[in-house]
């Protein structure tokens, strides 16, 4: 879930130091195989928010490392059970409809399939693999802010008595590798955007869409030359 507003500035040599020399293909090596975009919708109100907020779409980019094109997609919507009823509010912010959710796999269950997801892809191994060529490649999830995986995951999983696995426990705010390269701190999404040059893609507040979207802008800073690194986590 991203927001909007503040203004940008193009480049400067005083923030130079935040990027590294490119290299042929037009990227800095990077310390990570891939950069995992996930961006998380949850149920709201115009009011006073549902206690517990619960994830309702839960989607995640895999994108390389090497030439930050996306390689392979997760993506569900996720049946809330505390307050199973979408509001209207939500539903125009997100679109996301009261039969997308009905039905659908809830949070422990979804979670389960991204582990799943991330085995498949080779980003995790099985736990229970007697086979030596097992290998995974490493990989950092980039979120538009700290929320998605500092405060709404974690207290939707203490609310259910979920324990949330360590990749899931550190992440690198995009914001903060805009403002190295950009000298100030955007507010949101649509900033970074506009500020970039980027054209917008599908709607705001759709939690896929918004990760196409900040996939456009990682690949975008990675252009400039800027190497990324992980500003946040939890214990």
């Amino acid at each position: 879930m991203s927001s909007s507003s503040s203004s940008s500035s193009p480049l400067s040599k005083s923030n130079a130091s935040a990027c590294a020399t490119s290299t042929s293909n037009g990227f800095v090596p990077q310390n990570y195989d891939y950069f995992l975009v996930l961006d998380f919708e949850a149920t709201c109100d115009s009011g006073t928010q549902p206690s517990p907020q619960e994830i309702i779409e839960f989607p995640c980019l895999k994108v390389s490392a090497k030439t930050f094109e996306v390689e392979s997609k997760f993506h569900h919507y996720v049946r809330p059970t505390a307050h199973p009823i979408l509001s209207e509010f939500c539903t125009d912010l997100t679109g996301i409809i009261q039969e997308m959710v009905d039905g659908q796999a809830d949070l422990p269950e979804t979670l389960r399939l991204f582990h799943e997801w991330l085995i498949e892809e080779n980003l995790l191994g099985r736990a229970d693999s007697a086979d030596s060529n097992n290998a995974t490649h490493s990989f950092l999830f980039v979120t538009c802010g700290d929320w998605d995986l500092k405060s709404m995951l974690p207290r939707q999983a203490a609310y259910l008595n979920l324990t949330i696995p360590p990749h899931l426990k550190k992440w690198m705010n995009i914001k903060k590798a805009y403002n190295k390269a950009m000298g100030n701190f955007p507010r949101g999404m649509m900033v970074m955007l506009s500020a970039l040059d980027i054209a917008h893609q599908g709607r705001h507040h759709s939690g896929i869409d918004d990760c196409a979207n900040i996939a456009s802008i990682l690949k975008k800073l990675a252009e400039m030359g800027v190497h990324f690194k992980q500003t946040g986590s939890v214990e």
